[in-house]
């Protein structure tokens, strides 16, 4: 399926709040709690999304001016910067992660057609246009959501999300094994999450 700009905006826009309308709230231990991705708690896996959404800001910045500004300085300032967020208290979190989405929406509104059609470069390296970068937010707000383990599913999440997903995951890991399930349980199987899908091969991670 085709996935234009608005759809990647729209989706943007619903799956952060989604994810903060999961955290909002949420008591220290709750944030102390182990969330669907190994060696994380929620507590990382908010300052993570967090964080993110400083360094898409940082590819809108670039898109707007020509300046290149890279997602992140190096891969382990974006290690620590996790590391550091995840030893913030749950308010700090989440106004964190509020002004973050909010300046990265905001900035995105600004942007002009000419400058969706810039090219800036990923953190794993990859050149795109800035029409990527609100579907690269779209796939980490709503994939977390269901990482939180606070009751989010991928069968509750945008059909047509789950379809442009799966086309995203089988594009970047290229053939993958043709397995009969349905498309929430697929994009979960594609994606590295838990499927229920006992006879599929194991993946690995992504995202």
């Amino acid at each position: 399926m085709s996935r234009e700009l608005a759809d990647s905006l729209r989706w943007s826009d619903d799956g952060t709040d989604l994810f903060l309308g999961l955290t909002d709230g949420l008591s220290e231990s709750k944030f102390d709690s182990a969330s669907a991705l190994p060696n994380w708690t929620r507590r990382h896996l908010v300052a993570h999304v967090a964080a993110n959404a400083d360094a898409l800001c940082n590819l809108v910045h670039w898109a707007a001016t020509g300046e290149v500004t890279p997602m992140y300085s190096s891969a382990e300032e974006r290690a620590a910067s996790i590391e550091q967020g995840a030893t913030l208290s749950g308010p700090e979190l989440n106004r964190w992660a509020h002004a973050a989405a909010s300046k990265l929406g905001g900035m995105m509104g600004g942007l002009s057609e000419s400058q969706w059609s810039a090219e800036v470069t990923t953190a794993q390296g990859r050149v795109v246009r800035a029409t990527e970068i609100p579907w690269m937010r779209a796939r980490e707000v709503y994939v977390h959501s269901v990482d939180l383990r606070l009751g989010a599913e991928f069968a509750e999440l945008p059909e047509a999300f789950l379809h442009a997903l799966s086309e995203d995951v089988i594009r970047k890991r290229g053939e993958v094994p043709d397995v009969e399930a349905d498309l929430p349980q697929r994009v979960a199987w594609l994606t590295g999450r838990p499927s229920g899908l006992d006879d599929a091969p194991d993946l690995g991670p992504w995202l």
